[in-house]
């Protein structure tokens, strides 16, 4: 009996969505996180009478056919990459990109990564790094002596020295953009990866064209909904019980052959 193969592979496709949706609530509260949002399609079909075939030797055609299809797979899990609100946390080096971008980072291993979350902080040599400890490219260092920092919305980043009136600039934030920035392969810590879907970054100042811009003392929050997921785990539990119960009707029906005497 199909039906129970196919209820099958419903649970499963819904126990996947529940996954999804479990992942965007567990990370409402994560700095420049994106939600996600998974994709099924429709599994091969059994035809039973293929459209178009001949139904006659007139040459009469089939004008609909029978086709039975064979359940549902995840397609994909879309990354929703749309801005998420701005918290303003008065933390000079917290940094947040309004609109397109991710800020560049050196990861121990010496490639580059790249995120949203711009919670930066100091090494001990005043290099500017992530909450990993993890170099903010290009490596700019804050002089021990500065006694202020000011990143502007171009990302020109400047410091006020003791007995200075005017502040020195020390250089230059570049942020990324992509082609596809749902091609990134995300690996944990609000670090992403380049991928071949997403494309080769494209380096550049912030704010000039297509590159969003640095907003110092704010930090980006999660784009989650609270109430559009907990309305989707509402639907998927909903269509889970459905698929659960196509099984028992299923079962009972494969019970009522059985026991015919």
């Amino acid at each position: 009996m199909r039906s129970l193969d196919i209820a099958g592979t419903g649970m499963q496709a819904q126990t996947t969505n529940v996954e999804v949706i479990s992942n965007n609530i567990a990370n409402l509260s994560t700095t420049g996180f994106k939600r996600r949002r998974a994709e099924f399609q429709d599994l091969m079909y059994q035809s039973l009478r293929r459209v178009g075939s001949n139904s006659s030797d007139t040459g009469s055609v089939v004008p609909s056919g029978a086709q039975i299809g064979l359940g549902v797979k995840t397609a994909a899990i879309y990354r929703i990459n749309e801005q998420g609100a701005l918290q303003q946390t008065s933390n000079s080096l917290d940094m947040a990109i309004q609109g397109h971008g991710h800020f560049q980072i050196t990861m121990a291993d010496g490639t580059t990564g790249y995120t949203r979350d711009g919670t930066f902080g100091l090494a001990p040599d005043g290099t500017i790094v992530t909450a990993d400890g993890h170099t903010v490219q290009p490596g700019l260092a804050i002089p021990a002596a500065a006694t202020g920092v000011t990143v502007n919305p171009n990302g020109q980043v400047q410091v006020t020295l003791s007995g200075q009136t005017a502040p020195s600039t020390i250089g230059q934030l570049q942020i990324a953009i992509f082609p596809n920035a749902a091609g990134l392969d995300a690996f944990g810590d609000n670090m992403f990866a380049q991928t071949s879907a997403s494309g080769a970054p494209v380096t550049g100042n912030p704010g000039t064209a297509g590159f969003g811009t640095v907003m110092q003392g704010f930090v980006e929050t999660s784009n989650v909904n609270i109430v559009t997921e907990i309305t989707n785990l509402i639907t998927a539990q909903r269509a889970y019980e459905m698929n659960s119960r196509v099984i028992t009707a299923s079962d009972e029906m494969m019970s009522t052959l059985t026991n015919i005497r």
